[in-house]
């Protein structure tokens, strides 16, 4: 089935997914392209245990469809080897690092889909060749895409009717979500000297804003003593922990004041605040105006 030369998909080939998806579209049979593959899937209301082998190209999923709570786990012991929480919902973008295997628990309140891209690893060195410069965090890149990123998902959103266009239109599209995403990861490195533990607390702060994260859960997921970690990440940045993660929630809460139609209680929730009153204050002290005003001079 998965027969193209530029791609390590055996692992997809052979996975035994136990019912858990259903596969609506594929790109390679569809339209015959072998320089991206694109597959639409519904899932199963729930999953106990569902492992996802890890590959080296890049992948990526998008939710069009459902609302749940996944608990995964990456393969490799990160994050302490323990289960990290991911909201899924239409709009979530996730990329799956290459070479990295997880482990996803979940009971959906609603029936989930996806549109899943993979971009074989030729493409992916072909852009970072061009681009130049250090080998891309694809850690780093994957805790921003949480955040959203309007480009990547219209594109990804298209990609399935486009299916016809023939596979210049695939290896151009490829290309291009390339490119896009080894710009933003750039974008989205941490200022000042590069530090492992800094790096990883920036992506974990990043990949769950809406968690009730602690200062101790941070530091013990890096390795670090509290004190320790605190310390790199001020030389790092120039700001406390807190001070970064409270800025990263309110850059989110500003874009979906502007871009959606939520409630500000609804925005509290999404963005990691005990309520919108919390919001409220600190979305005061940070922007200079109370979310609704912000909303309202938009």
């Amino acid at each position: 089935m998965f027969d193209s030369p530029d791609f390590d998909l055996a692992p997809y080939a052979d996975l035994d997914t136990g019912g858990f998806v259903r596969r609506a579209h594929c790109s390679w049979h569809t339209g015959g392209w072998r320089s991206m593959l694109v597959q639409c899937f519904t899932h199963a209301r729930e999953a106990d245990s569902f492992e996802l082998p890890g590959v080296a190209d890049l992948h990526l999923v998008l939710a069009v469809g459902g609302d749940a709570v996944m608990r995964v786990r990456d393969g490799d012991g990160t994050g302490g080897g323990r289960a990290v929480r991911r909201r899924w919902a239409p709009g979530r973008l996730e990329l799956m690092v290459p070479g990295r295997p997880t482990t996803r628990s979940y009971r959906a309140v609603s029936a989930m889909r996806s549109v899943q891209v993979h971009i074989p690893r030729a493409a992916v060195e072909r852009a970072v060749a061009h681009l130049g410069g250090p080998a891309p965090d694809f850690a780093a890149i994957r805790a921003s895409l949480s955040a959203g990123d309007e480009v990547v998902e219209q594109v990804v959103r298209a990609l399935p009717a486009a299916a016809h266009a023939g596979d210049l239109y695939a290896e151009s599209a490829a290309a291009f979500l390339v490119t896009h995403l080894l710009a933003r990861g750039r974008d989205h490195r941490v200022p000042g000297p590069e530090h492992r533990a800094v790096r990883e607390g920036v992506a974990i702060m990043r990949e769950r804003l809406a968690d009730p994260l602690t200062l101790a859960d941070i530091a013990g997921e890096v390795h670090l003593s509290v004190y320790h970690f605190v310390r790199v990440f001020r030389d790092a940045t120039g700001q406390t922990p807190h001070r970064y993660l409270t800025g990263l929630r309110i850059e989110r809460a500003r874009r979906l004041l502007a871009d959606t139609g939520l409630t500000v209680a609804q925005i509290a929730e999404r963005c990691g605040f005990s309520g919108p009153g919390s919001l409220s204050s600190a979305f005061l002290t940070h922007v200079g105006v109370r979310p609704a005003a912000y909303r309202r001079d938009l």
